[in-house]
């Protein structure tokens, strides 16, 4: 369901191409309707890209430019879930109330440590939280991983932090990859989804300092895997077994890593989560206990889930997406306090669940939202103004990323078989597409290298891409935009590969597989008549693939 936007009086014609998408040719003129505050155009897409990689030729679909902030902070009218009509129901943290926990090197860390109400007790491998009034348990171990396993070096951020404080930074080696030959697999785990026939894998997320790697899997659980040291020097090592379980009570709709952590400061080592039916959980990574909530309410003052969270690159503040809403919350302040931001309002702006929210790495003040409604919008800080919404998306947008530098906008969406490149810098303007297999509505996520130089994804049948954004696109015909062939496929699993990630220092990739399968019917000839319905339903024929696996692409 597309966002509906204000209807032209003047308009030239359009062209429909390619199952009915449309690729402008005019500029959209609107006569002020309700005032101008939902006065918007659309931007003519030039043929001509101001980017400096690839051309982009051809390529143009459409970006809904707002003339003035078609949603803030203090809008009414179409609320979405969870905003009561005076918009009071969350409001926007006090600044003078900011509570910052300042680590002991010296580093501004605006997180919060376990709470004074929690006890946690270890069983069977996972954490279990229980109330235990003013009594807490915590236990920090001292590092996840040797230092010299690390080999990283302390850099200066001079001026990054408030108060002249600069906290501990890691200036690690530029990773090398030899996409010229299939990877090599040096590990994997099996037997922590095994038990359960369908727990398959919902993706894997690197941490930010490439000791671990974090997976999600429909048992409601985040595993935590730590990598050996032998896996940084390309060397075969046993199956890996989890270290952490955290378990959510309900379907974990999204998580993601503290953007700042570290193993040296484990403080830092931390991640969020988010499942049905509960606030967004902060856990501990050396522990698995439930550090602190983030607690949205509705306009009956009932806790609502986020379908989607991220942190912007400092860590301070952390997005959480909603039905037609964002909820930003204070890193360093848990509870029910933040800012609620309608996307669609007075019939405009973004409709549908935010499904997915990423910050531009080089300008924090933008971030994108990917809404299941096939729209993708582009807002700006202090109070969140849409700056355009780009329409292209054949699916529920179920991924953005930018590029490292801030210039391209990467989209995903679920039964979509292409990942879209928008220039940020002339938008509307499509300067390239990935082709992957895409046949459900699970999420199949992409990812980016460090440099932005290579994206890697999976595909529904098993197989496993990687492109070169360097290579000039090469248009298919003259009504679509260019494409970029993989430079290189292999099949690494033997089901959906759902999860796809880079190791952010090191030339080791991570993947993920699985997808919910149902019985099939037996054969008639294969089965007695006297047998039930159950015995009738057979998974001889269902191949299952429910594995996390490491490969190394190194020369």
């Amino acid at each position: 369901m597309d966002p509906e936007v204000p209807t032209a009086s003047n308009t030239k014609p359009t062209e429909t191409v390619d199952e009915g998408r449309q690729i402008s040719t005019a500029e959209l003129h609107t006569e002020p309707a309700n005032g101008a505050d939902n006065d918007c155009i659309l931007v003519e897409n030039s043929s001509q890209s101001q980017s400096q990689g690839p051309s982009a030729v051809g390529g143009c679909r459409e970006a809904v430019v707002p003339e003035s902030p078609g949603s803030s902070a203090g809008d009414t009218g179409d609320m979405g879930e969870g905003e009561g009509q005076d918009g009071s129901i969350d409001t926007k943290c006090a600044e003078e109330n900011k509570q910052d926990v300042i680590s002991d090197k010296g580093g501004h860390l605006p997180l919060p440590q376990a709470g004074d109400n929690t006890q946690v007790q270890q069983a069977g491998g996972s954490a279990q939280v229980q109330q235990a009034g003013d009594s807490a348990q915590v236990q920090v171990p001292t590092s996840q991983l040797p230092e010299e396993e690390m080999q990283a070096q302390l850099t200066d951020v001079s001026g990054f932090w408030e108060d002249d404080q600069a906290p501990m930074e890691y200036d690690y080696p530029m990773p090398v990859y030899d996409f010229s030959k299939v990877p090599v697999q040096l590990t994997g785990a099996w037997e922590d989804f095994g038990d359960f026939s369908a727990n398959f894998l919902k993706g894997c997320k690197w941490s930010p300092d490439g000791s671990c790697v974090l997976t999600n899997s429909d048992d409601n659980t985040l595993r935590l895997f730590n990598m050996p040291a032998q896996l940084y020097q390309g060397q075969g090592v046993p199956q890996l077994t989890s270290v952490l379980k955290m378990r959510e009570s309900e379907t974990v709709y999204d998580y993601c890593w503290y953007p700042r952590m570290t193993s040296f400061q484990p403080e830092t080592c931390c991640l969020v989560s988010t499942s049905r039916d509960n606030p967004v959980h902060m856990w501990d990574a050396f522990t698995g206990e439930l550090r602190c909530t983030y607690k949205a309410y509705d306009h009956v003052d009932e806790i609502i889930a986020a379908h989607s969270l991220t942190f912007n690159p400092e860590g301070s503040k952390l997005y959480c997406g909603f039905n037609k809403t964002v909820r930003i919350f204070e890193t360093s302040r848990p509870g029910r306090e933040c800012e609620t931001r309608p996307t669609y309002a007075r019939k405009s702006g973004q409709g549908g669940i935010i499904s997915c929210i990423d910050v531009n790495p080089d300008q924090p003040d933008i971030y994108a939202c990917g809404s299941y409604s096939k729209s993708v919008g582009v807002y700006t800080e202090p109070k969140g103004k849409l700056l355009f919404l780009l329409q292209g998306q054949q699916g529920g947008v179920t991924q953005v990323m930018f590029s490292p530098d801030g210039n391209r906008l990467y989209s995903g969406g679920r039964k979509d078989p292409e990942i879209l490149c928008w220039d940020m810098r002339n938008p509307g303007t499509v300067l390239y597409s990935l082709k992957r297999q895409v046949l459900t509505n699970q999420r199949m996520y992409f990812h980016i290298n460090s440099t932005g130089q290579y994206i890697m994804s999976g595909s529904h049948d098993g197989v496993i891409s990687v492109w070169d954004t360097t290579v000039t696109p090469v248009p298919e015909d003259s009504s679509t935009e260019p494409v970029i062939q993989p430079v290189l496929t292999w099949r690494g699993h033997s089901d959906a590969v759902n999860g796809a990630s880079f190791h952010p220092c090191a030339p080791v990739l991570a993947t993920a597989s699985g997808q919910r399968k149902f019985h099939v019917p037996m054969d008639s000839s294969d089965s007695d008549t006297d047998e039930s319905d159950e015995e009738l339903m057979s998974d001889r024929h269902v191949t299952r693939d429910n594995s996390l696996r490491v490969w190394s692409p190194s020369g």
